[in-house]
């Protein structure tokens, strides 16, 4: 058999006898398409990496110091009111309480701060062992019926089952990350050298932040009236009263409660805290929390042993760059030194063996 010729034409098409032309597979001869643009290619010598570990030290280890001492210096305080101890002043509360309890339980934690908090003070409350990150739970809400639309309202995304419906009517809000929400109440007051009991105020405002509270969440149908606004809907099934009852505000009452819109903010580990209070600073003279006694009082609404959780309260300082969090300077600190140590190192290794020469006789 003979092989038929055929000519290439610098159109990228190959004439076949009889048949026409058919598409050349061959890239255009461009620089591009050829990976003849020019590139630059760094040559890792002594010259070039040794200033570069040296730089990366020098620079890593001041910025970690700074951070680390700059976090030693946010004051924190904890108090654990899980009532697992007997000793425990909340230990009747946890043992008695669930989730159908009637009644509340109330427990008082006397407590003394060493040092005194001078700028704002911010008041957490913490959970371990509850897995917030779980993917059914995450995506257990309705973000529609958050941010108020009225037909979500009256019928919530199957996301929600099985808290989507109780007794046949649309559950506001639904899901299980709003039927879970924290409800324990704590008031903190401070003891007088006189023995007199001084209430702290807590500003519960402003603890969410900005686009949760003006965008994602809003009331259904812009009614002020909230209960007219919410009928036809029932509570979650944990909850002891309805949404629109969760504060006299009629700016933090309903979807946009604050407490709400902060406990919707799933956590992504196990062990959490979640902003409560703020307490704000009255003047330059004296300082927010004086050193001295105080007592917490903690209505006991939110049950962890199914869950073998733990639950605390947490008081803190904050500064520039947010509150305690020593990991990021340890971090700094640790790649600054390996990086000071290994430019030691591979300077000595150049200084021993970098001056040979490399031309000399090899045995054969």
């Amino acid at each position: 058999m003979m092989a038929s010729s055929y000519n290439a034409k610098e159109d990228g098409h190959v004439a076949v006898p009889g048949d026409g032309t058919i598409q050349n597979k061959k890239p255009d001869n461009t620089a591009f398409k050829q990976q003849r643009l020019p590139a630059w290619q760094p040559i890792l010598t002594a010259g070039t990496v040794l200033p570069a570990f040296f730089v990366i030290g020098l620079i890593f280890i001041p910025i970690g110091i700074g951070l680390y001492v700059t976090s030693n210096n946010i004051k924190e305080f904890e108090i654990d009111y899980t009532g697992t101890d007997m000793s425990s002043p909340c230990f009747n509360c946890s043992q008695s309480f669930s989730w159908n309890s009637t009644r509340p339980c109330t427990c008082v934690l006397p407590f003394s701060l060493e040092q005194p908090f001078e700028s704002n003070v911010f008041m957490y409350y913490g959970l371990s062992n509850f897995y917030q990150n779980h993917r059914r739970y995450v995506k257990s809400r309705d973000d529609s019926q958050l941010n108020g639309d009225t037909t979500s309202l009256m019928n919530p995304s199957k996301e929600c089952e099985p808290y989507a419906r109780n007794e046949k009517m649309p559950i506001a809000p639904c899901g299980a990350i709003a039927n879970s929400m924290f409800n324990d109440t704590l008031d903190l007051y401070y003891i007088d050298p006189n023995g007199t009991r001084i209430q702290i105020p807590l500003m519960k405002k402003g603890i969410a932040w900005w686009t949760d509270k003006h965008v994602k969440f809003r009331n259904p149908g812009g009614n002020p009236n909230l209960t007219s606004a919410f009928q036809g809907t029932t509570k979650p099934i944990n909850w002891r009263k309805p949404v629109y009852e969760l504060d006299t505000d009629a700016e933090n009452n309903g979807f946009i409660n604050e407490d709400f819109i902060v406990w919707m903010r799933t956590a992504a580990l196990p062990t959490f805290r979640k902003l409560y209070r703020i307490i704000q600073k009255k003047n330059n003279m004296t300082p927010t929390l004086p050193r001295g006694n105080y007592t917490l009082e903690v209505t006991y609404n939110y049950p962890v042993r199914s869950f073998e959780g733990r639950k605390r309260v947490i008081l803190s300082t904050i500064s520039w760059m947010g509150g305690k969090n020593p990991f990021l300077g340890i971090a700094y600190i640790t790649v600054g030194s390996v990086c000071f140590f290994l430019g030691v190192v591979l300077l000595i290794i150049h200084h021993k063996y970098g001056s040979r020469n490399n031309t000399a006789d090899i045995p054969n």
